[in-house]
């Protein structure tokens, strides 16, 4: 009995720490009590998937889990911008340190990729298991055969590329069997439109590289103007093809068309604690993520990178065992001395090194990864030394509190006018956002621009409910200075709340300019409504940080519920001239497609889709939301 009451008690400690991972693909990195790697695994989304693992009644009857409860000792996460990028990271990490419990790969096959050499007289797409350096776009790899080669399929249908190698290309006296069912021009044995055929190839480039919302929108331009020339049988080419787009098109992660080995920094401060993560990319693809975090770190971010990749490639030493630098190192900021450490890079590399700190393309894709791995590195590891307990603990010391502040609820206000007023609670537990206590409001009451009678609607509804349901955070902290903190305790007072410390957070002010005429920003600074002279916390204090970081949260929520919001009212004023359009069909839309956005970009045929709507509906619709795109009124449809 008491093994099996120890093993719930280790569930549950982990079902608590599981909490706090991303909901979001990636892969999670089981270890032991000696830091070795027993288990690595990918997830659509990491929470959801980890938290099986120690549920009640699991399902997953593989041996290892049993056993989990007496070797697991840590739990790291690496987050990935999609669940085939997670895959092909697990790939590599399984490869890199063949855990006990894992399928070792010891194979040497690859992904399958799409190849399409736009260099060539008559490009064609073909399927190849390797990249080379030939100048030629690649796209994938695929996480199976089956849906390479599907998107093959819908390539060769519906863009009309040829699909013979250059061998038969070159030789054949008289058209195929796809020239004769309408899926290939014959470029072998007639003349064609070789700008028709670039243009074809620059639409299978579009597809392959995930732009399909940008090249459905091209191809209904080309049916409409097909239309008007009454060009029926064109108009209805492109018809087809904006279908497929819209049905077959699921962005493809790309292995990178310039393929080099590159090491990409992504660096998360909150005040002198930084966290750094290295993005490696070997060969077009994600192999690895590493961590590293620094405490007491002063510096600058730029000094602080700098000397980052100078350790990490072991600069400056006689001797060392660090790895040479990769053909490109990509840094999110720009550094000091930049031509001084490309040099230094390329003397180590033995070649040339091209150091980036990109604005656009594919390499700003892999520096947010790096980042976002570094925040989420940065707050686990938080969790693990117990830095968030301690920050907790200095807030109830600095600001007098009555508890630890276990539970944070913040509050704000968002409005533009006297119209669409709402409000946003955030929850942070333990130093976390508690994502699922998270609740917006919609000010039902207050007539005109009144930020406080807002607060006290919106701070009266929450805590009446709050007190019916005893319901109550530790710690309350209102977005402003002493007038919305007064308006807090009136409502506290209103209604009886005790045991609930309460706070405000006071940005910082502009007082003037210095002598080089920058800007002097005063101290943010903590109201209680029992102290006359605010609290000022030392300004890159982990305290204050949480504190603002909670404030900067409460903010983004009630502004992104605000926008949704007029969104919604915008899509109603849209329809409002629309013949046969009502409340419902509108909750319809929004039901059935998920954002104001996605019914705007929808086709006709996604329109029909929706219950309630239909084709003759879907494109009055369409022509309303989308009136450089309608066609006269005495054209006929494709």
């Amino acid at each position: 009995m008491a093994g099996r009451s120890a093993s719930r008690g280790k569930r549950a400690q982990w079902l608590e720490r599981v909490g706090d991972l991303p909901s979001a693909p990636g892969v999670y990195i089981m270890k032991d009590a000696e830091g070795a790697v027993i288990y690595v695994g990918k997830a659509k989304n990491l929470k959801a998937r980890v938290r099986q693992y120690f549920q009640e009644g699991t399902h997953d009857y593989r041996a290892f889990v049993g056993l989990l409860g007496d070797l697991l000792a840590d739990i790291e996460t690496r987050v990935a911008r999609s669940e085939k990028e997670a895959l092909l990271l697990e790939r590599e990490l399984i490869r890199r340190h063949e855990p006990r419990f894992n399928i070792i790969w010891r194979d040497d096959k690859q992904y399958l990729l799409l190849r399409i050499d736009q260099a060539h007289e008559y490009p064609w797409v073909e399927v190849v298991r390797n990249v080379k350096q030939d100048g030629a776009r690649y796209f994938g790899p695929f996480h199976s055969a089956s849906a390479a080669r599907q998107t093959l399929r819908v390539v060769n249908r519906h863009f009309q590329l040829r699909t013979c190698r250059d061998s038969v290309l070159y030789n054949r006296k008289r058209p195929c069997l796809e020239h004769q069912i309408g899926r290939c021009p014959a470029p072998c044995v007639l003349e064609i439109d070789k700008v028709a055929y670039k243009e074809s190839v620059d639409d299978v480039v579009m597809f392959l590289d995930g732009k399909g919302q940008e090249l459905a929108r091209r191809l209904q331009e080309r049916m409409w103007s097909a239309a008007e020339r009454q060009a029926y049988e064109a108009a209805a080419h492109y018809r087809d093809q904006v279908r497929a787009v819209q049905k077959s098109m699921q962005k493809q992660g790309v292995a990178f068309a310039h393929l080099k080995d590159q090491d990409v920094f992504g660096l998360y401060r909150e005040g002198e604690d930084v966290a750094l993560a290295v993005v490696e990319v070997r060969g077009g693809r994600v192999e690895n993520i590493a961590l590293r975090l620094f405490e007491g770190q002063a510096s600058a971010d730029e000094q602080l990178l700098t000397s980052a990749v100078l350790q990490r490639y072991g600069l400056g030493e006689a001797e060392t065992l660090a790895p040479p630098p990769p053909e490109e190192v990509v840094v999110p900021i720009p550094l000091e001395d930049e031509g001084d450490l490309a040099e230094l890079l390329s003397e180590r590399r033995g070649k040339k090194v091209h150091l980036w700190v990109p604005k656009r393309g594919e390499r700003v894709e892999l520096v947010a990864l790096a980042q976002e791995n570094a925040e989420h590195g940065f707050h686990e590891q938080r969790r693990k030394d117990g830095a968030a307990e301690r920050t907790l603990e200095g807030l109830k010391r600095r600001l007098h509190l009555t508890k630890l502040p276990a539970r944070i609820e913040c509050y704000d206000i968002s409005n533009l006018g006297s119209e669409g007023i709402v409000g946003s609670q955030v929850v942070f537990s333990g130093g976390q956002p508690d994502k699922k206590r998270y609740r917006h409001y919609k000010v039902k009451t207050t007539r005109g621009q009144d930020d406080f009678a807002s607060m006290y609607e919106v701070l009266s509804r929450r805590f009446r409910r709050g007190l019916a349901e005893g319901d109550l955070p530790d710690l309350v902290m209102i977005d402003g200075g002493k007038g919305q903190l007064g308006v807090a305790g009136a409502v506290f007072r209103d209604l009886g709340v005790e045991g609930v410390d309460l706070i405000s957070l006071a940005k910082s002010r502009v007082q003037g300019t210095d002598e080089d005429d920058a800007p002097v920003r005063s101290d943010e600074r903590v109201f209680r409504l029992d102290a006359r002279d605010p609290i000022v916390l030392r300004q890159s204090s982990r305290e204050l940080l949480l504190l603002a970081r909670i404030r900067d949260e409460a903010h983004r929520f009630a502004i992104t519920f605000q926008r949704s919001q007029r969104g919604k009212a915008r899509l109603r004023s849209s329809l409002d001239d629309v013949p046969g359009i009502g409340p419902a069909k509108r909750r319809a839309l929004l039901a059935h497609l998920g954002s104001v956005k996605r019914v705007e970009a929808a086709s006709v045929e996604e329109l029909a889709r929706v219950p309630g709507i239909g084709e003759k509906v879907a494109l009055r619709i369409h022509r309303a939301l989308n009136p450089g795109a309608a066609m006269d009124e005495g054209s006929e449809e494709p």
